[in-house]
Parts: C-alpha cells; sequence; structure tokens
C-alpha cells in the first residue's frame, strides 16, 4: 500500500439513507464506505473511516492518526461552518485535506457558503450526493501522486 488515506465524517452523516434523500439521495454512509474503501485499495492506499457527531472526537480522530496518513477527506457535516477547532486539527497533521459534500452547499442556506476549512484544503468537491466522496478520493491520490489517476491497471 502507498499509504493511508482517513476518511472522516462529521454530525448527522451517520444518519445518511433516511435523512433529506432529496438533498442527499438513498446511499448510507455504510455503503459509501464500504466504496470508497475499494475504490482507495483500487488505486493503492488504505482507507480508513470514522464518523462522529462529537466535534472533540473529531479533533481526537485528526490529531491521533493524521500524522501517519498521507492524504484527509473530510465532510465535516455542520462543523464545516462553525469549527476552527477542526480546521486547527486539520492544519496541525501537516497532509494535504479535500473538503466534500453531498449536497451543493452554496445552493442552500447563506451560513453555509462559509467553510472553515475551504481555504486549507487542496480543493473541495461539492454537489455530488454519494460521487463527492469518491471524486473526493480520486483527487487526493492525484494530488499525491502528481498524475491523473487511472483505475485501469
Amino acid at each position: 500500500m502507498k499509504g493511508r488515506i482517513l476518511l472522516i465524517n462529521g454530525p448527522n452523516l451517520n444518519m445518511l439513507g433516511w435523512r433529506e434523500p432529496e438533498k442527499y439521495g438513498s446511499t448510507t454512509l455504510d455503503e459509501i464506505v464500504r466504496e470508497s474503501t475499494n475504490l482507495a485499495y483500487k488505486l493503492g492506499y488504505e482507507l480508513v473511516a470514522f464518523q462522529s457527531n462529537s466535534e472533540g472526537e473529531i479533533v481526537d480522530f485528526i490529531q491521533r492518526e493524521g500524522i501517519s496518513s498521507v492524504g484527509i477527506v473530510i465532510n465535516a457535516g455542520a462543523y464545516t461552518h462553525t469549527s476552527v477547532a477542526i480546521r486547527d486539527a486539520l492544519l496541525s497533521v501537516n497532509v494535504p485535506v479535500v473538503e466534500v459534500h453531498m449536497s451543493n452547499v452554496f445552493r442552500r442556506e447563506p451560513f453555509r457558503h462559509v467553510s472553515y476549512l475551504s481555504d486549507i484544503a487542496i480543493g473541495s468537491i461539492v454537489g455530488f450526493k454519494e460521487n463527492s466522496y469518491y471524486l473526493g478520493i480520486l483527487a487526493l491520490v492525484s494530488f499525491l501522486e502528481g498524475k491523473k489517476v487511472s483505475l485501469e491497471e
């Protein structure tokens, strides 16, 4: 394996599949993690997934696991718009970060247009439901390897 990628999910994302399917679709977080794990493996990376509704637990996970990872894909959920603590934790581990959101946050309430993570991320992917995660992994691997990512051998 070329390294570990962290996939971090914030509050309420454990409710995917039931929560507002018109915005988030019917795919569960478990299904997203399974597909993301398979994709990362095909690209030569181990994926470690984590979800918490607690800001402190997310910070602890980033601090504990981030320093031994090669990059992070994060959907911080509502903490995207409020958490300086998660932002600082991401900065402290000094690895590339891709921010993802299932819905297009710029087509939603104005408070969702502000992200405390976007300016420290190498990029943000929004609005593609579960595909935002897969695109985020592809983008991170492309950045890490400095080339276009191919799923073909």
